[in-house]
């Protein structure tokens, strides 16, 4: 997909890709420049509900247990 960037500096995101990452009037974007490519990407409105789920089924007690086993063995 393109799109132009106007006199004022501005441009259309597509209507696909708005519709896909939930785009609507109002949603930031953030612009990421590494030197090279420029990448945006959609801010959530409530970036703690987006976060919400998001280490579903990792097992995150059993990491955390297995953590604190490795650094008690190395404080003795």
């Amino acid at each position: 997909m393109k799109t132009i960037i106007t006199e004022r500096g501005q441009t259309v995101v597509p209507a696909e890709i708005r519709k896909r990452y939930k785009m609507a009037k109002g949603t930031r974007l953030a612009w990421l420049d590494n030197g090279q490519t420029i990448t945006v990407i959609p801010l959530p409105q409530d970036p703690l509900e987006a976060l919400y789920g998001c280490a579903k089924d990792e097992a995150l007690d059993l990491a955390l247990a297995e953590y604190r086993k490795e650094e008690r063995s190395r404080g003795q």
